[in-house]
């Protein structure tokens, strides 16, 4: 939900006011107004699309302490440090997409080939068939039931 009830503080003459944090100026709680028609605009912009579903991170996925758990994560998993890497411009970019596919770019930072059968580890993965816009299908809708 983006806004409970009790943080409505007014809703008078087209006007909506209501209570906030302000987490920039200290975490104060703070009241601003505004016309309905922005307020409900603001409000439908925390609204999924229908057939989304939102999913929030939790774990040593969540906000908080995301970097040092993942940093401990790859201590667990005998991983080398993350080493910042150097800005890329678009030529670089560019040149990395005319040099090899997606497939090659996942196994060069992975270490797995996707050029290999996931099933019984010997076989090639070729191509079949590459879905066309017109050809793929909408998502399944996703029921809400909470």
């Amino acid at each position: 939900m983006a806004i409970s009830n009790n943080r409505l503080l007014d809703i008078e003459e087209g006007h909506v006011t209501f209570r906030y944090k302000d987490y920039r100026d200290g975490d104060t709680q703070k009241t601003m107004t505004l016309t309905a028609h922005e307020f409900i605009r603001r409000f439908l912009l925390h609204v999924l699309p229908q057939g989304l579903q939102r999913i929030r991170y939790y774990g040593f996925m969540g906000n908080r302490y995301r970097e040092e758990k993942l940093e401990r994560c790859r201590q667990l998993l005998q991983m080398s440090p993350l080493t910042p890497t150097p800005e890329k411009t678009d030529t670089d970019v560019t040149d990395a997409n005319e040099s090899s596919d997606y497939r090659d770019r996942y196994e060069a930072l992975t270490g797995v080939s996707l050029h290999v059968c996931p099933a019984c580890g010997r076989g090639r993965m070729i191509t079949l068939e590459q879905v066309s816009p017109s050809k793929a299908q909408d998502p399944p809708r996703v029921l809400d039931t909470s």
